[in-house]
């Protein structure tokens, strides 16, 4: 049977509270890799104590920092405090973010400008400090950037504009930085996040919103946090290594059917 092995590998993890970011954090863990990750969350707050829980029930070892990422201090001292604990880096998955959505006419230049900042610049940035490190170890940075990238709806403004641009940060980066690193984005579609969750309970019935989105949905189902897991985990392991300066659109078939 083949198996993801990351022993000694050491991953730098944004965005670990919730949603995908902890379902990377478990995938990783599980394939033996050593966790740095972070949040806005502070460093004894429930989130950063279930983020310790995830990795040790994986036998697994992890270190907890608070960082808002959109802060380019506390992104050099995350990095530093990863570097000074467990030695180097060999995976950067720059998963931070969250939906900016106002829609082209309503949103503000202070909105933009805040959606640019935590959706796109911090992944350039926080790529940039890890990437001596990453170098010293042929090392793989994962960007999660979103099917809004390849296709959008009416109101998702400025939050699509972002992560488009990131597979334009995909491609650069690989190109500029490899062979040394490779630099590989994903874009997940719908995925059954406690975000998602709220909205679907702002419908009025909120089960069938959700059986709704499931029927958009060729393979019937909508995604995983660990299914993106699983897949940050393929791409950081040797047998991804003809991989780079791509993005993978994980969207459960959405695409390939034109909704009426």
């Amino acid at each position: 049977m083949l198996t993801i092995d990351l022993k000694g590998k050491t991953a730098l993890v944004t965005g670990v509270s919730s949603g995908i970011g902890q379902g990377v954090v478990k995938v990783l863990a599980m394939a033996g890799c050593t966790i740095s990750g972070c949040a806005r969350e502070g460093e004894n707050s429930e989130k950063a104590i279930a983020f310790q829980q995830i990795v040790q029930a994986q036998n697994g070892q992890g270190l907890y920092t608070s960082c808002d990422v959109t802060r380019f201090e506390d992104l050099e001292k995350l990095a530093e405090r990863t570097v000074d604990i467990f030695g180097g880096i060999d995976i950067l998955v720059s998963n931070a973010g969250a939906n900016a959505f106002k829609g082209a006419k309503d949103c503000t230049p202070n909105e933009w400008d805040h959606n640019i900042d935590l959706n796109l610049k911090s992944h350039w940035q926080l790529s940039k400090l890890c990437k001596p490190w990453l170098a010293q170890r042929n090392g793989v940075i994962l960007i999660m950037t979103s099917n809004h990238g390849d296709y959008t709806i009416p109101g998702c403004f400025p939050y699509n504009v972002s992560k488009t641009a990131l597979k334009g940060l995909v491609q650069s980066l690989a190109i500029e930085w490899g062979p040394a690193i490779r630099t590989v984005g994903i874009a997940p579609g719908f995925i059954d996040t406690a975000g998602n969750q709220k909205w679907f309970d702002s419908f009025p019935v909120p089960e069938k919103e959700r059986q709704h989105t499931i029927n958009l949905h060729p393979v019937k189902k909508i995604g995983t946090p660990e299914e993106v897991g699983a897949l940050c985990a393929f791409l950081a392991s040797d047998m991804a290594s003809f991989i780079s300066g791509t993005t993978y659109l994980m969207d459960g078939g959405r695409s390939a059917l034109m909704q009426d």
